[in-house]
């Protein structure tokens, strides 16, 4: 079976009808891929590593989002909840926060009988085969049954087989290195208790960490932005507290204050950093290529090169805002294709891409996009996007319909796929430059 072959399951015989499709990840993703394969009524596991539905998110569940509710909620999802006496949120005012989304949405989901029932959690996934098989044999591929190696919440290991597995465990917990060569940094290990993950809870749990201190923000996106504005409401209001927003290029152009945006709250975090770097209140730092990190006296000294010129910056504490990338790990033993620059789907990838993404809305996509040369195997969310920085969950919700149809033969609604999302009104096609390619 090629990458572009259609032919149904029941076309290829009927071994694999008996096992349930494995659904790695139980985020927004996840759960919506649940949804899907309940109104299909398709057998399905759901391996969480977390303790709880949604626990990325809870991590940084402080952090209000973009999308007003109806760009948060997956259709089949509200389906099933509706059903169960849920009423949506209202979808007015601000966007939610994350943990909003999860206590109104994604807790009840996951606590729907015919998705609880179905999960598994503290239980993560090692490795991803086909039974008997490593990549490179190739006779009989197609049906024969997925191996997923896993860790149960005791540490002992165990062995699971699966029809298809649909990979949305996301990328949040995979940050990229603060390098600007991609590498590992030169010194992290050192500093490692110095250097805190993206969106912290600036001003609730993690206040102590960056109180009266000297922080560095590294990163020029959105994740970045939200931390920004935290901290510079922590300098106001406590003495001592300095920040910094340090990026590799010459402008941030995807922390955008554009008028094109058509998600407020997202053209809002971009012109209330805009105020506080133009107010002093942040000290912006633009061109900075970081290579090398050491410990100076209590705190940290970030050292490489800006405009061409050696260069050290010295403060407290770092926050690594400088996005993610998929954890590629538990899957070498499937045959994938991705992309060569973002690590997405590569038929995927040219829609995504940062370097060639313009200001319009992401084409509709779904299982034909995400295809692998493995066949039954498909990475969803955030994670099919690579190290893009632009997914909307949305997108995901869309992409896990798709991929369902196509698991149950319907190739009508597998191949009907629509997808409306809102306008960002600005462009990362030149990243060393600013301004919106809308104007």
């Amino acid at each position: 079976m090629t990458l572009l072959d259609l032919t149904p399951r029941s076309v290829r015989g009927d071994r694999l009808t008996t096992l349930p499709v494995v659904i790695i990840g139980a985020g927004p993703i996840g759960l919506a891929a649940a949804a899907n394969l309940v109104e299909r009524e398709i057998d399905f596991t759901v391996l969480e590593a977390g303790s709880r539905a949604a626990a990325s998110i809870r991590l940084w569940g402080h952090t209000r989002l973009f999308s007003p509710w109806r760009h948060l909620i997956d259709p089949a999802s509200r389906r099933l909840l509706e059903a169960a006496g849920w009423s949506a949120p209202a979808d007015e005012g601000r966007a939610p926060t994350g943990q909003q989304l999860v206590d109104d949405y994604l807790a009840p989901l996951a606590d729907l009988d015919t998705i609880r029932s179905r999960m598994r959690f503290s239980t993560r996934v090692v490795a991803v085969s086909r039974e008997g098989m490593d990549r490179t044999r190739t006779a009989g591929r197609d049906t024969t049954p997925f191996l997923l190696r896993v860790e149960k919440p005791d540490g002992q290991i165990e062995e699971l087989t699966a029809r298809a597995v649909i990979d949305a465990s996301g990328t949040y917990t995979s940050p990229n290195p603060l390098s600007s060569s991609g590498l590992d940094l030169l010194g992290a290990a050192d500093v490692a208790d110095l250097v805190m993950h993206a969106l912290p809870d600036v001003l609730g749990a993690d206040r102590s960490r960056f109180a009266s201190k000297r922080t560095t923000v590294v990163g020029a996106g959105h994740s970045a932005a939200n931390t920004l504005i935290a901290l510079a409401e922590l300098a106001r209001t406590g003495p001592g507290t300095r920040v910094t927003w340090l990026i590799r290029n010459a402008s941030a152009v995807r922390v955008s204050s554009s008028p094109e945006d058509e998600l407020a709250d997202r053209a809002r975090l971009g012109s209330r950093v805009d105020q506080l770097v133009e107010s002093g209140a942040i000290t912006k730092i633009d061109s900075f290529e970081i290579s090398r990190v050491t410990r100076h006296r209590d705190g940290i000294r970030l050292g490489g090169r800006r405009r061409g010129e050696p260069a050290t910056h010295d403060c407290d504490v770092v926050v690594n805002a400088t996005g993610f990338r998929p954890d590629l790990s538990m899957l070498r033993e499937i045959r994938l294709s991705l992309d060569e620059i973002v690590e997405a789907p590569s038929r995927l990838a040219p829609l995504i891409d940062p370097n060639l993404h313009s200001c319009e809305t992401v084409s509709p996509h779904g299982f034909d996009e995400l295809r692998h040369p493995e066949p039954g195997f498909f990475i969803v969310g955030m994670k099919s996007y690579g190290r893009a920085p632009t997914f909307l969950l949305a997108t995901g919700y869309e992409q896990v319909r798709s991929v369902v149809a196509w698991l149950d033969d319907d190739m009508r609604a597998a191949t009907e796929v629509q997808l409306t999302l809102p306008a960002t009104g600005v462009c990362s096609t030149d990243l060393t430059g600013g301004g919106s390619c809308c104007s």
